[in-house]
């Protein structure tokens, strides 16, 4: 079989990159020019791990274009990864996937032969049967099932590892038309998966749901984290670290995300909890839960800074270090810490932060809040006081007298505990680890005036 991806975006361009190392011939298909000239010229149109090696290596098998029938007349499968964005409503917005299926179509009218159309981009129940199929019907004039194939197909990928991801993932999701196109794809993940990971076939409807109600339930599992993060805090000898792992070592949890700490943010995991929650207004279901959670997860930021407000005396220069949403990438979209930032500086701090990729991005969202610097030596300079938000190897390998710089005292807040031992024993340094009791004398007393008074 013959590929096509439509969007050279980070999963796109990651999975052109991986088709190719499979063995496929790939066209790749976006309506930037720049990124057509990047790939053609055996390189990476955006930053991922991986990527700029992967497409250099497969050029051979790999070109890229602007016009999509062009992409369809040379290909039997056509991947659509392109932007769905959150509406006013909360929901997924189709426009984009609208443009790219009506170009599809077009191309499938001037072809003979079958061919398939997948949809990987995220989308809510009812959205390829009801709002994209009827745009390839019209703009092909040929009908899904006997003369093209329709599915649909969202990974489970995370920015900085999107072609590790890719081609090992816990199981490959397909939404089927019908069985005829399934076949068609699950032969593209049998072929691709270094894993041999399994193909959960459904309707596409239950894979659209699936999608999104995963990735809901993975969130839930992180506040439920910081949830007990916060409770540890109160506990006499209070660890979070011990108590997550005692429950992720049963089965039906497991350790995976479920480590106390900051929210959940980024591209993918807020917008999906809120869209699901949005198809349930519309279908008539109770979803509390999502919204519960939803308002949990944003205002983890704000509890933070309150107990830190009861630490840092007014003034102090904040050394924030991580500004990206999660390490090992440039996008700040919904990060827990630009959201911390602007809170600290509204508290009355002087605010500096620092991340080794995300540094420009975060610049623009933080204007007027936070000076970003350049390096992590400027960010330290001045600083009373050092957040750590992110488990970056850049900030985890910190030592007590980088950190001091020459100062006597230092407060330093560990949110992911990922800190060497001989930053919070250093008698330099108000070292306050997120999850771990800081006052065993003051938690006891708590908990003896709540059951102590109680009789028999």
């Amino acid at each position: 079989m013959r590929l096509s991806v439509i969007g050279l975006g980070k999963l796109g361009a990651s999975m052109a990159a991986c088709f190719a190392g499979k063995g496929f011939s790939v066209v790749g298909v976006d309506v930037d020019p720049r990124a057509v000239a990047a790939v053609n010229a055996g390189r990476a149109p955006v930053g991922e791990t991986g990527l700029d090696e992967a497409i250099a290596a497969n050029r051979h098998r790999l070109r890229a274009t602007l016009d999509h029938a062009a992409a369809v007349r040379e290909s039997d499968v056509s991947f659509v990864i392109v932007p769905t964005p959150s509406d006013s409503r909360g929901a997924f917005s189709l426009q984009y996937a609208k443009f790219a299926f009506e170009a599809l179509g077009r191309g499938l009218a001037e072809k003979d032969g079958y061919h398939v159309i997948v949809l990987t981009s995220t989308v809510l129940p009812g959205s390829m049967r009801y709002g994209l199929l009827p745009v390839l019907e019209k703009a092909s004039g040929k009908r899904c099932g006997p003369d093209f194939g329709l599915c649909y197909n969202p990974e489970f990928i995370a920015l900085g590892s999107v072609m590790h991801d890719f081609l090992n993932p816990d199981f490959y999701l397909l939404g089927e038309f019908d069985r005829r196109a399934g076949d068609m794809v699950a032969a593209v993940h049998v072929r691709s998966s270094e894993n041999k990971a399994p193909i959960a076939r459904m309707s596409l409807e239950n894979a659209e749901l699936t999608k999104v109600a995963l990735n809901s339930a993975v969130t839930m599992k992180i506040s439920l984290a910081n949830m007990l993060c916060e409770l540890a805090e109160r506990i006499p000898g209070g660890d979070i670290d011990v108590v997550t792992k005692a429950i992720g070592s049963d089965a039906r949890i497991g350790h995976k995300y479920f480590t106390g700490g900051l929210g959940f943010g980024g591209p993918c995991f807020p917008r999906d909890n809120v869209a699901l929650g949005f198809t349930g207004r519309h279908l008539g279901v109770a979803c509390d839960l999502l919204a519960v959670n939803d308002a949990y997860n944003r205002g983890k930021p704000a509890r933070l800074t309150e107990q830190l407000k009861q630490r840092l005396p007014a003034g102090t220069t904040v050394a924030v270090l991580g500004l990206a949403y999660k390490p090992a990438t440039h996008v700040v979209e919904e990060s827990q810490s630009l959201e911390l930032c602007k809170r600290l500086s509204d508290a009355g701090y002087r605010v500096i932060g620092y991340d080794p990729l995300a540094g420009d991005a975060a610049k623009t969202v933080l204007a007027y809040h936070t000076l970003v610097a350049p390096t992590l030596e400027e960010c330290l300079r001045n600083a009373g006081a050092v957040v750590v938000t992110a488990r970056d190897p850049a900030f985890t390998g910190l030592d007590a007298k980088t950190l001091l710089g020459g100062r006597d005292h230092m407060i330093v807040v560990d949110c992911w505990r990922c800190l060497a031992p001989e930053v919070a024993q250093h008698p330099g340094i108000d070292y306050i680890a997120l999850g771990r009791c800081r006052d065993d004398t003051a938690a006891a007393k708590v908990l003896r005036d709540l059951w102590g008074s109680q009789e028999g």
